[in-house]
């Protein structure tokens, strides 16, 4: 069976079977609680879902912003990539009064920098907290950098974990971590396999770039650490639904799924930090086409 029948079954069983809830957004969800995916990733195959267009470029993208520590939506605006921009432009709104629509934040970002110090920066989000977390001391522990130093010379290790629920920066953050955990293990037969774990997923949305952007991470730390790529494992603790993306599921289930694309890092960079995106070729990509859902913020 596709391995993508995976997430069609639990797209299937959240419209049939999932509990209709009223989020934070107030858009409304039916969600699940504990669902598990698993992905081979031999083969250079990764899951870039095929029965809708996933814009896989834009996530590699925020996959290496996250990877440099960066907390600041400019750098990934003068990419193209706009995914960040709805929460800082909604905290602009809200703080001061200015009826100011998105694209225009957004070239405000980029054209001023002050503008941008001030109201780019969404907080101690994901990359700061891999990059940079604060210790009581003052200091900061770099976890990403000590994870890849125990797979290289301590694989057998239980604790090669990477955590992003700092609980005393929750609230200076644009947005709470929604993938959490990840935790490396090394096999005997030099594989480097992911375990991550999601407290909350836009099961539409948010999912499949979180399956390839994970996928992604895990190959990026195996060449590294020269191991070949094992097996990704995804762990949903909150898996939703939003209420406005049901019609556009349904699209979804009705299609079936193509071969995943294979992944090809052209170029080993002197640490997992200092990749570009021209280092990576997805090919064999054909997919259906894009789905549009509006984003619940």
């Amino acid at each position: 069976m596709h391995p993508e029948h995976q997430y069609l079954g639990l797209l299937a069983e959240l419209l049939e079977k999932g509990d209709k809830r009223i989020d934070r957004t107030g858009v409304g969800t039916r969600a699940l609680f504990g669902r598990t995916l698993r992905f081979d990733l031999g083969d250079d195959r990764v899951p870039v879902l095929t029965t809708k267009k996933v814009l896989w470029r834009q996530g590699l993208v925020e996959m290496l912003w996250f990877l440099r520590g960066e907390t600041q939506i400019r750098s990934l605006l003068e990419q193209g990539v706009g995914i960040w921009s709805d929460w800082p432009h909604r905290r602009y709104v809200q703080e001061t009064g200015e009826d100011i629509d998105l694209k225009a934040f957004e070239a405000r970002v980029l054209g001023d920098d002050d503008f941008a110090r001030r109201w780019g920066d969404l907080g101690p989000v994901y990359g700061r907290q891999w990059r940079a977390w604060e210790t009581r001391d003052g200091g900061t522990i770099d976890q990403m950098a000590k994870a890849l130093e125990a797979i290289r010379h301590n694989p057998a290790s239980r604790r090669i974990i990477v955590e992003g629920w700092n609980v005393g920066q929750l609230e200076q953050m644009a947005l709470p971590p929604c993938h959490k955990t990840y935790q490396f293990w090394v096999s005997s037969a030099g594989k480097l396999s992911l375990a991550m774990q999601q407290r909350s997923a836009d099961v539409f949305l948010g999912l499949p770039w979180n399956l390839w952007e994970s996928a992604l991470l895990t190959r990026i730390m195996a060449q590294q650490a020269g191991l070949e790529p094992g097996e990704l494992v995804w762990f949903g603790a909150d898996v939703h639904l939003y209420l406005n993306h049901s019609q556009q599921a349904l699209i979804q289930l009705e299609r079936q799924p193509r071969p995943f694309p294979r992944l090809t890092i052209l170029r080993k960079a002197d640490s997992f930090d200092g990749y570009r995106p021209e280092d990576f070729r997805l090919e064999g990509y054909d997919p259906h086409p894009a789905i549009r859902a509006p984003v619940a913020v």
